[in-house]
């Protein structure tokens, strides 16, 4: 991702979604504007900045723009707190280790995954790639070990994989719209890896919906969220999502680990695929 062009478009998106009334700038309705939401100058005048300093900032050059403005300038565009995150992150990017590759699944960490015979789970890499599983996580998501390595992510299953879209049903609106706004988080994190934006590239050639979805520039961080499944086998399938930081292992995105309501139906479910199921964990990898 081309980290000026990036942090150019989304202060030109957050700012065109205000409007001059919601931050008290005078608006007359018979009047006319050439731009919608507010003007580089009302902003700018609203954050206390200057027109040029603004400007230049919209142009991606931030080099010398402090932390100060920044959050001046997020509290006139009324940023959620991950967008502020987000326009930090573009603004003064952290030095990571951006082509570096990923490094195997510990084997401490696989021998975690497949202790937790009633928890499906699975550890996710910097593009929301699917890196290791359990045989749970298999047997209610995807066959994972069927997969290609290079369709193994989040993106290909949400958006190209007809049975996980019907499996999500209603929700999966919501579903898409959250991991692009996750995955473009990810992308500002690693802005100079590759593949990061070449599996973009891929899933917007794919999928209309991924791309229209990647050009509005939501951001958000998504780590728990519920989901209602009709699962091919067991039928409907209440779960709780956590997407769990694991701070030994910053290559990875986290482990994301779901759980029914103790006593339901759905952790019986849980328990019945547990126990008839064929599909495979990921390997250990040493």
């Amino acid at each position: 991702m081309d980290r000026d062009v990036e942090l150019s478009d989304f202060l030109k998106s957050r700012r065109a979604r205000l409007r001059p009334e919601d931050v008290g700038v005078p608006y007359k309705s018979s009047g006319t504007r050439r731009v919608r939401g507010l003007r580089r100058e009302e902003l700018a005048l609203l954050a206390g900045v200057s027109v040029t300093h603004y400007t230049r900032l919209e142009q991606g050059r931030s080099q010398n723009v402090s932390a100060e403005v920044l959050d001046a300038i997020a509290d006139v565009l009324r940023l959620t707190g991950d967008e502020r995150a987000y326009l930090h992150a573009l603004a003064h990017p952290a030095h990571r280790c951006q082509d570096c590759p990923e490094t195997a699944v510990r084997p401490g960490l696989q021998r975690l995954l497949d202790s937790l015979v009633l928890t499906p789970a699975f550890v996710l890499g910097r593009h929301a790639n699917v890196v290791a599983w359990n045989r749970l996580a298999a047997a209610v998501f995807a066959d994972f070990a069927a997969l290609p390595e290079e369709r193994r992510t989040i993106a290909h299953l949400v958006f190209l994989d007809e049975e996980i879209k019907r499996m999500h049903g209603e929700g999966w609106p919501r579903l898409a719209q959250e991991h692009v706004a996750q995955l473009r988080v990810l992308a500002a994190r690693y802005p100079k890896n590759p593949r990061i934006m070449e599996h973009v590239d891929t899933i917007c050639k794919g999928s209309p919906e991924f791309r229209s979805l990647w050009n509005e520039h939501h951001v958000a961080v998504a780590t728990y969220r519920d989901y209602v499944l009709d699962h091919p086998v067991v039928g409907e399938l209440r779960l709780s999502a956590e997407l769990v930081s694991l701070p030994g292992d910053p290559e990875l995105q986290g482990m994301d680990l779901f759980a029914a309501e103790p006593g339901s139906e759905s952790e019986d479910k849980l328990r019945h695929l547990a126990a008839t199921t064929t599909r495979a964990p990921s390997a250990h990898r040493s």
